[in-house]
């Protein structure tokens, strides 16, 4: 079945799965109201980059884009994995993360008891679950996917 998916055809569900990942991250944050932790915006780099480097490899030949793809959806894994740790307690997260953080917000919001200010978003608790797995992972999961895709479409001419 996979010698008549081309490689645009691949490269097309590689950084077509990456953007659905974004979109999905950004749908939970701004539809759903539940904002991201450090980890959480950390996962979504490497997809971003991995939609840039699928839309180079739609135009430029060759199979140094699509290794390049596979390394950003694998760094998107392995931060997923690292972050699944994390929220099940097997590992310590970064200290910023799991201990709360108020980076950005202003001293004088911190004084003023009248200001609104948000609480930090812990990167140890889970904010959503589906079968018992969590947001960060389903990413790695869906990532490691796009990896063997990316790969797919290195091997393709």
């Amino acid at each position: 079945m996979t010698h008549s998916i081309t490689r645009t055809q691949f490269i097309l569900l590689a950084a077509g799965g990456s953007a659905a990942l974004l979109a999905g991250a950004y749908g939970f944050e701004y539809l759903g109201g539940m904002a991201p932790c450090q980890l959480c915006l950390w996962q979504r780099y490497p997809h971003m980059a991995a939609v840039v480097i699928g839309l180079l490899a739609l135009i430029l030949q060759g199979r140094t884009l699509p290794y390049l793809g596979a390394l950003a959806a694998l760094t998107t894994a392995g931060i997923a994995l690292f972050h699944t740790g994390v929220e099940r307690l097997w590992w310590e997260g970064l200290a910023s993360c799991s201990a709360g953080s108020i980076a950005g917000i202003s001293v004088e919001d911190l004084l003023n008891p009248a200001a609104t200010v948000a609480a930090p978003v812990r990167c140890d608790a889970v904010a959503w679950e589906l079968a018992g797995l969590s947001m960060a992972s389903w990413n790695g999961i869906a990532s490691l996917v796009l990896v063997g895709f990316w790969l797919m479409a290195a091997k393709r001419r």
